[in-house]
């Protein structure tokens, strides 16, 4: 992975601010903040950003550090990750990323992320434990395989002890979580 300007800036932009606008409707979503009238908006956006992904993992594989850098690709993998509604799309990004991943172009953690993402969305229990549920009694993983081995397959791929992991989101959701709240939100980012 180098340092060196992206080969289409164009591109990194597109997938930049399509993440960010995306990332900025789920933070709404998630606290509940839409009306319906944004919620059919949000749907619409969301659709709209899939189309486009899927159009640019057609035309470019999978954009990694070269070709975008380091910022665009992990809003490629954002965008990827949260295209729930799309289970095809997540298989090809989650195969073509692990080949850019095999080529030194992405990271092994955002593949590891989407691979989770994919098994969960299919029924399967996930991998990393980068999986979890916002349960209004607190946040819980997603099913795993294997739990007794998960650190052991995280290190792998390097990231942390999951203890540490959930720690951290626990901390970073504790003032915007309702203990009233009934909801059931399925979330991604244990690093």
């Amino acid at each position: 992975m180098t340092a060196a300007e992206p080969l289409r800036p164009d591109l990194a932009r597109e997938l930049i601010v399509r993440a960010g606008r995306s990332a900025a409707r789920r933070a709404k979503r998630v606290r509940n903040q839409l009306d319906a009238i944004q919620l059919g908006q949000d749907r619409h956006a969301d659709h709209a950003d899939t189309k486009i992904l899927r159009r640019v993992l057609a035309e470019h594989d999978w954009p990694g550090h070269r070709p975008v850098g380091p910022e665009a690709a992990r809003a490629t993998w954002s965008l990827a990750l949260h295209a729930d509604g799309e289970a095809d799309l997540q298989r090809a990004a989650t195969t073509l990323l692990e080949r850019a991943v095999q080529d030194g172009d992405a990271r092994i953690q955002h593949w590891a992320h989407l691979y989770d993402r994919t098994l969960v969305n299919s029924g399967r229990p996930q991998e990393y434990g980068t999986q979890l549920v916002l349960e209004p009694t607190g946040i819980e993983l997603c099913p795993l395989r294997a739990p007794d081995s998960l650190d052991q397959r995280r290190a792998s791929v390097g990231l942390s002890p999951i203890a540490v992991a959930l720690e951290t989101v626990r901390r970073r959701l504790a003032p915007d979580h309702h203990a009233n709240d009934s909801s059931t939100v399925v979330l991604a980012g244990v690093a």
